[in-house]
């Protein structure tokens, strides 16, 4: 699908609002207060990717469009954040730019949008357009150049570096993407958040697979419909990119549209990127707190409710701090053994002896204890 059909339609949704390219959803309204009624009224998405965002996190909006959710991200990562918006039409990144400095000011947190690609998030195209201006491609020796250029230019100068985003957030764009780029795409995202960092993506999914007739329909890819996920692949797409607890965290219940028999609803995905260190073993255990027989991680480790499983730190420092705290208890042994690579089989049981009198974590489930 050509990416003029997307352009020139999310264009003329920033001079006048499309209420096809959206639909309905319920914001925080006390975010919307101070956002410019412009902004507000060209604005399209699916979803509300806000919600996620945490005090002091630096956050990414993929196709960040008018600049809505980055303006209402902006008050709540306070003065300790930062904002960073990407999106590749003219017309939209105008309308974010009119009013980033003032909403800067109000929020107290720095708001920058750059022109790009959420699929090559290390090259701004600010730059590339400035250099082709300079150096125009006439011939394929100067194509050559520019494409040396800008590898150089990922490299050196990336548009948002490696490891530097605590949120990815994007409402209703990651389906306009080239079906071929999406690959690249998920591993953009993977390569720019930090270790622990977090996803969430509000966008439209289908129950069955597309088929090339409604694909090539520009109307329909345009409008967010016809480049959907299927919605099991668009876990998997994270699973294989190397994320962990990947879930949907959002399913309306009733489709968005139906077209040909085939259903298109809302949806949002969060995600995270796991700790790269080491596994390695000092004693550490979890216990699962239920209510399932038994669970398993993205990285095949089977946890049986209520069994002291043997774990290594980083799976430990994992399972009780990042986003599935809510169902372990962590075990910390009183005295930390000789750091060892973890060799123990999935579900290994760790012996209560182990780990008496060690720091038991996340132990009363937010009871407040018996007495």
């Amino acid at each position: 699908m050509s990416i003029d059909s997307v352009l020139d339609r999310y264009s003329a949704g920033a001079k006048a609002r499309e209420e096809a390219l959206c639909c309905p959803v319920d914001y925080d309204p006390k975010l919307l207060q101070m956002l410019p009624d412009e902004v507000l009224q060209r604005d399209y998405g699916c979803g509300d990717p806000s919600r996620y965002v945490r005090p002091g996190d630096t956050v990414l909006d993929l196709g960040s469009g008018g600049g809505k959710i980055c303006f209402m991200a902006a008050q709540l990562v306070g003065e300790g954040g930062h904002i960073i918006g990407v999106d590749m039409n003219d017309d939209m990144l105008a309308l974010a730019r009119e009013h980033g400095p003032a909403m800067a000011e109000r929020t107290g947190a720095p708001i920058d949008f750059h022109k790009g690609r959420i699929e090559d998030l290390a090259l701004s195209l600010d730059s590339a357009e400035r250099w082709l201006a300079e150096q125009p491609v006439a011939d394929s020796a100067a194509l050559l150049r520019f494409e040396a250029w800008a590898r150089e230019e990922r490299l050196r100068t990336p548009m948002v570096a490696d490891a530097s985003v605590d949120l990815v957030v994007s409402n209703c764009v990651l389906n306009l993407v080239d079906k071929t780029r999406r690959q690249q795409m998920i591993a953009e995202i993977f390569r720019v958040l930090k270790p622990g960092g977090r996803v969430a993506i509000s966008d439209i999914v289908s129950d069955e697979h597309v088929p090339e007739s409604l694909q090539r329909d520009p109307e329909l890819w345009s409008g967010c419909i016809s480049g959907a996920f299927q919605e099991q692949e668009f876990l998997a797409a994270f699973v294989e990119a190397g994320f962990a607890a990947v879930a949907y965290d959002k399913w309306d219940a009733t489709p968005w549209q139906v077209v040909e028999g085939i259903e298109f609803r809302s949806v949002t995905l969060t995600a995270s990127k796991p700790h790269g260190s080491e596994c390695l073993d000092r004693g550490h255990a979890v216990i699962y707190r239920g209510p399932f027989a038994s669970v398993w991680d993205e990285e095949g480790h089977e946890f049986p409710r209520g069994e002291r499983i043997a774990v290594c730190e980083r799976t430990h420092a994992w399972l009780t701090a990042g986003p599935l705290a809510e169902h372990f208890i962590g075990i910390t042994p009183a005295t930390l053994g000789k750091p060892v690579p973890m060799c123990a089989p999935s579900g290994t049981r760790r012996p209560a002896a182990e780990t008496k009198g060690g720091a038991h974590s996340n132990g009363d489930g937010g009871s407040g204890g018996c007495c």
